[in-house]
């Protein structure tokens, strides 16, 4: 085998894994995102108590209830495309 194709078809693998790893890690963080959510009702307590703000429980389940619904929306988006 030539050197030239040799060097060509090492060239080809490297980029073939790349994508398919950067596709593979890109959907695994979605999907860990989407079951694992950044932010709880501690962090959302936290942030409106530097706002300024007196955060009750109710308006804290208002505001996960429609992160949530955001989410699912997003997803189902998605999914339709």
């Amino acid at each position: 085998m030539e050197l030239w194709l040799a060097i060509l078809l090492i060239i080809l693998a490297l980029i073939g894994g790349l994508a398919g790893g950067f596709f593979i890690a890109r959907k695994y963080m979605m999907d860990y995102f989407e079951k694992n959510p950044p932010i709880d009702e501690n962090m959302l307590r936290m942030m409106m108590m530097q706002m300024g703000q007196k955060p009750s429980e109710r308006k804290i389940n208002q505001m996960m209830s429609q992160m949530k619904t955001q989410q699912k929306s997003k997803s189902a988006k998605k999914k339709k495309k």
